[in-house]
């Protein structure tokens, strides 16, 4: 049975949610602090908990604006708080089918509605009068009383003319029959429906489970406090901690029982029992924490009659982590908080129907899981997530991007807490604010930076323009057979120079092949200069475009230097004079009117400048648009120098040389 849909009214800071879509694997729910997202959650936890002495107060509950009208109308009127809709699933389907003997539902969803008093009313419709007509055909009945019932539409109007007639034997076995299995509840409008409800429906409606950060396992347990405790909760459930149920759990993820640590006989019984524990717990728990794989869990028993109560009593079970590296152990719980959490998380959610006593499907409520996790060990966290969605529905609140799957946005829900309207939950992401918005642009951004690298070897350049040049150059080489970029390897543009710098320095530790390729404006980039230093990349991965402009020149002093300085200036200026020829009104510039210097972009808007030639607003020309015409319109180039071409050869033989080392 699957909720498909949920909706929210007068609870905390809901007025009404509206209609909550919810996915049949993993609902996100991406809200701002104090924008609703926990209650919603316990909304939902407090109408069907799996937990007992979970129920809805009106005054923790109900909005405090409205808390003393409500209270005069609660006794005659009380209100629903939650309103849930079901789809059964396939399998479910099959077994009413199986049970009515008869192909009576090809689907059915049904909505469950809880009040303030813990009264509940059902929406649930089935098609009962082709059952009813079904039932009929297959009566041992005389002609007369079939001609007599053939009309009936439910079976209440059937039972209702059968008791009417003088029926034989076989009739009135049916009668009986129909009636002994059908029974009558005068608040459901069909008898049908009601048997469908009581026999398939109630009784496997999932139940909620809402976590947060409080039940964390401890590092030592208490074998005989743990026992007493056991036995005191079958007469009270609180007895046992939240921690007990967390240490229970550890105990069943080992498929060990505690019994079977209280009466261990001899060193050796015991320690086998210990190593099976570790063994189990260290595969399972490092199966999805993959941020140190050298650590493992052991597990010791012993007695320290020094400790304080209760731990001065009896066995102590204690839980310390090995790193295999350092070879030393500690606590459990002198790790970080973050493993803490997620080791604790997973113990307890390994087993948790049999912990709960529960044989229905549990739908988990988790709370701003993993906040203390590195946002690497979120990603391992969200891996275990999608592992529990073959055995449980699970929604969560998060507003730490690392915790939305971008490929999966679909599963998001914004909840907002609006002006006068309270807390709104929509899918619809373009009517949200943009500070809900904001985890969902982090996590785009994070994916598309990723997605960037497509390969382990990427040259990282300054601009786009630098890219369609070095694109194009390559194309048109490997089009005559000659030397051009690797296929294997992406170029990059990172927005400019002090960017490129930021990108070495983020990623220069990922396993990634980078090779540089940057502006040189007359002396060597400091920032470049100091990732050097630091040995963060090595010089000789460091290119810039002046290495490549004088092939044939004895003169080894380096020119300022673009990418546009690697076409000739007459390659480039019939390049430019057709990108802007519009703008230009008929003007052909040619390099002898050009201002002396080293670099063409430079002498050009000197040259601009002083005619009063104004292409953009800000000055100047964009150096992409004219990359871009070229890409658009290559004919735009004209015939191509030999020398321009052996620039960009030569420029691609180093690079692909770096990057097959």
């Amino acid at each position: 049975m699957i909720l498909t849909k949920a909706r929210v009214f007068k609870f905390k800071s809901i007025d009404d949610s509206s209609d909550v879509s919810i996915d049949r694997n993993v609902t996100i729910l991406v809200g701002q602090n104090e924008s609703g997202k926990t209650a919603f959650l316990q909304a939902l936890h407090k109408s069907v908990s799996v937990e007992s002495g979970v129920s809805f107060n009106i005054t923790e509950d109900y909005p405090r604006k409205d808390l003393n009208q409500y209270q005069r109308e609660h006794a005659n009127n009380p209100a629903v708080v939650t309103e849930l809709t079901y789809t059964l699933t396939d399998q479910e389907i099959s077994e009413i089918n199986t049970d009515l003997g008869f192909n009576l539902l090809e689907s059915l969803s049904f909505t469950h509605k809880y009040r303030y008093d813990g009264g509940k009313t059902i929406t649930l419709s089935v098609p009962e009068k082709s059952y009813v007509s079904h039932l009929i055909e297959h009566a041992k009945v005389t002609t007369e009383t079939k001609e007599a019932i053939k009309n009936a539409g439910t079976i209440r109007e059937l039972t209702q003319i059968l008791e009417g007639l003088d029926l034989n034997n076989e009739e009135q076995e049916f009668l009986d029959s129909t009636k002994t299995r059908f029974v009558e509840n005068e608040n459901w409008h069909s008898v049908l429906t009601y048997y469908i409800w009581k026999q398939h429906l109630e009784p496997n409606i999932p139940e909620f489970l809402y976590f947060d950060d409080y039940r964390v396992l401890p590092g030592k347990i208490n074998l005989l406090e743990l026992q007493r405790r056991i036995e005191a909760s079958e007469s009270n459930p609180d007895a046992l901690k939240d921690e007990d149920k967390t240490a229970l759990s550890l105990l069943k993820m080992a498929g060990v029982e505690i019994d079977d640590l209280n009466n261990s006989e001899g060193y050796e019984d015991i320690k086998a029992k210990l190593e099976a524990i570790s063994n189990s717990i260290t595969d399972k728990v490092f199966q999805y924490w993959r941020q140190n794989q050298e650590l493992d869990v052991e597990f010791d028993i012993r007695t320290d009659p020094k400790d304080h109560p209760p731990y001065n009593n009896g066995n102590n079970l204690y839980i310390r982590i090995k790193n295999r590296r350092h070879r030393v152990t500690v606590p459990f719980n002198q790790r970080s908080k973050g493993f803490i959490w997620f080791f604790s998380f997973i113990v307890w959610f390994d087993s948790i129907k049999e912990q709960l006593g529960t044989k229905k499907d549990i739908i988990l409520l988790l709370d701003e899981p993993g906040l203390s996790l590195h946002a690497l060990a979120q990603a391992d966290f969200l891996r275990y997530i999608d592992d529990l969605t073959e055995n449980h529905q699970i929604i969560y609140t998060t507003h730490s991007p690392f915790m939305v799957p971008s490929n999966r946005l679909y599963q998001v829900r914004m909840v907002e807490d609006k002006q006068k309207e309270g807390t709104k939950i929509t899918s619809n992401l373009s009517s949200s604010d943009p500070k809900t918005l904001f985890p969902l642009q982090a996590a785009l951004g994070y994916t598309i930076a990723q997605n960037l690298f497509i390969s382990k070897k990427n040259l990282l350049v300054e601009g786009p323009a630098d890219l369609v040049f070095l694109k194009f150059f390559s194309t048109l080489l490997e089009s005559k057979n000659r030397t051009h970029l690797s296929s294997e390897i992406t170029v990059i543009p990172t927005g400019g120079l002090d960017k490129l710098a930021t990108f070495i320095a983020l990623l220069g530790g990922n396993e990634l092949e980078l090779v540089v390729l940057h502006d040189y404006n007359s002396k060597p980039d400091a920032r470049l200069e100091s990732l050097i230093k630091d040995k963060i990349i090595s010089s000789k991965y460091i290119l810039n475009y002046a290495s490549f402009r004088n092939l044939k020149s004895k003169n080894t002093s380096l020119l300022s230097s673009d990418v546009e300085d690697m076409l000739s200036p007459k390659l480039y200026l019939s390049l430019f004079n057709s990108a802007y020829s519009k703008e230009l009104n008929g003007i052909q510039i040619t390099e002898d009117e050009l201002p002396e210097g080293e670099r063409i972009v430079d002498r050009l808007n000197r040259y601009l400048k002083s005619k009063g030639l104004v292409l953009r607003p800000s000055g100047g020309f964009n150096h992409y648009f004219v990359a871009n015409h070229l890409a658009s319109k290559p004919s735009a180039l004209g015939r191509i120098d030999s020398q321009t071409l052996d620039r960009f050869e030569f420029l691609f033989q180093k690079v692909n040389e770096l990057l097959d080392e």
